[in-house]
């Protein structure tokens, strides 16, 4: 990789760089790649286990929306059809995006919002309503709020240092040329 980043700054010239993950060759993934693939491997793998009884108890119970499937994966988080398949969707999307680092911070960024929306969805609503159609329980709540934090964390800090790398020295920075 050392060969391929000086053979483009002697292609572009003295004093022009280009950043570390447009040289790359395409085998290699950015960290933010890595998460984003890993947290939607974790989203398709939760959504698949939605559907498998044992794993779901009271699979028998499961209904395709509302507060009314007593479904519970691994016996905590209420689960419904459309609640797996939002999973294996998410997750899916999740992979997808990894392909490049810009769509990867997108889906770990956004995708945290989202969570942080369901989040503050689930603490408003009545559980026992129509409200809750996705279904939603306490666990669930306090699990979107993790993984909100945490998707929006990884987003933010896989690609800090790639953002601070692509400014030359003496520009943007007030306190290098002190």
């Amino acid at each position: 990789m050392r060969t391929q980043q000086v053979a483009a700054a002697t292609i572009l010239g003295k004093g022009h760089t280009m950043t570390s993950h447009t040289a790359r060759t395409g085998t290699e993934r950015t960290n933010v790649q890595k998460a984003a693939l890993a947290v939607g491997a974790v989203f398709l793998l939760v959504g698949i286990l939605g559907f498998v009884p044992g794993i779901t108890s009271n699979y028998d119970q499961l209904s395709f929306a509302g507060h009314d499937s007593d479904a519970m994966l691994m016996g905590v988080f209420q689960v419904s059809i459309l609640h797996n398949v939002v999973h294996l969707l998410f997750g899916i999307g999740g992979i997808a995006m990894a392909r490049t680092p810009g769509t990867a911070k997108n889906y770990l960024l956004w995708g945290g919002v989202v969570y942080l929306v369901l989040w503050i969805y689930g603490l408003l609503i009545d559980h026992d309503t129509e409200a809750n159609f996705v279904p939603v329980n306490d666990a669930d709540n306090w699990l979107h709020l993790v993984l909100g934090l945490g998707m929006v964390a990884l987003a933010l800090l896989l690609t800090r240092t790639a953002d601070a790398g692509t400014r030359r020295p003496g520009h943007g920075d007030p306190h290098k040329n002190l």
